[in-house]
């Protein structure tokens, strides 16, 4: 049976159909955006403009916004320069800090020295003033002072033993010099002269030689010198025979040297000196030198017998000296 009541519509307000997509737009969440940067204010609204259209104007607005984020980060990853707020500073090492620190520290050092050592080498506050010399027998520390004029105003670290030396060489009886600086302006040589060994008579003078035939100095009176002397020299015994019995001579300590009288040489394997008391030193050659030198010390330390006075000492054969 078919119903009898009518159907009833309840009356829409104008306007409320417009309004329905309005509320369910308002539902919608909000977009997130993932970006670190600060989200975008919306515009202010003009007027007479749909609600829906503001909504959409906003998600699309996000929505760029994270692209951008996006593309920010992008940039940063592939090598380019982010955003300030964004750089993180990491700390230097420590370890790399402090070879840094020493590095510097050793070059500061380094040329501080060498700075010094420049000033020492050439600062005329270390000048040379004064010379003092010690070593002399045969010559007199004025003619080496005089020799070494030149050095004065010299820097002391500037002057060597070879410019001494130089300097030295005309004065013959110098075999050698070593030098010392004493800070700020004395300069200390210390001479070690040629030893003379021998007396060789030239007309009236005698002339004293070392072991080389360095002419060291000359004397009229011979007794003055407790040297043997050796008539002629080279020139008369000749140059073999001469340096044979000066390296004999140069062999024999100074308590024996000044003991001869003389020294003579038939050959260079008879090599003879006399004692001042007249006694014969056969010699030999000139090898063993020094082991004849030590037993002929030996045999004049003896005391001497009046009843078997000795006449003649032989060390030709130093093992077997035979005296007699």
């Amino acid at each position: 049976m078919a119903s009898s009541r009518r159907p009833t519509y309840k009356p829409v307000r104008p306007g409320s159909r417009d309004k329905a997509p309005e509320s369910r737009e308002a539902t919608q969440p909000g977009v997130i955006s993932a970006s670190k940067s600060a989200p975008v204010q919306p515009s202010a609204q003009p007027a007479g403009q749909a609600p829906g259209k503001q909504a959409v104007g906003e998600a699309s607005g996000k929505q760029a916004a994270g692209q951008a984020s996006g593309k920010q980060a992008a940039g940063q990853a592939s090598g380019g320069k982010a955003e300030p707020g964004n750089v993180l500073a990491f700390p230097e090492p420590k370890g790399k800090r402090l070879r840094r620190n020493i590095i510097v520290a050793s070059c500061i050092v380094a040329a501080l020295v060498a700075g010094l050592l420049l000033a020492a080498v050439y600062s005329p506050v270390l000048a040379v003033r004064t010379v003092t010399v010690s070593g002399t027998k045969l010559l007199k520390p004025v003619q080496i002072q005089a020799a070494l004029k030149p050095l004065l105003g010299t820097p002391l670290p500037q002057v060597s033993d070879e410019d001494v030396n130089a300097l030295l060489k005309p004065l013959v009886q110098i075999k050698s010099v070593t030098t010392q600086a004493h800070p700020p302006s004395v300069l200390v040589v210390q001479v070690h002269e040629r030893v003379p060994v021998a007396l060789v008579k030239r007309g009236k003078e005698y002339l004293l030689v070392d072991v080389d035939g360095v002419r060291l100095g000359a004397t009229a009176d011979p007794e003055s010198v407790k040297l043997p002397v050796i008539d002629g020299g080279a020139g008369t015994i000749g140059k073999d025979l001469f340096q044979a019995t000066t390296a004999v001579l140069g062999a024999l300590p100074a308590t024996v040297l000044a003991r001869l009288s003389n020294a003579s040489a038939k050959s260079v394997d008879a090599v003879e000196l006399k004692l001042v008391d007249g006694q014969t030193i056969i010699w030999g050659n000139a090898g063993e030198r020094e082991l004849k030198a030590r037993v002929l010390e030996a045999l004049l330390k003896v005391p001497a017998d009046p009843a078997n006075p000795v006449n003649i000492y032989d060390v030709s054969v130093p093992r077997h000296p035979v005296t007699r």
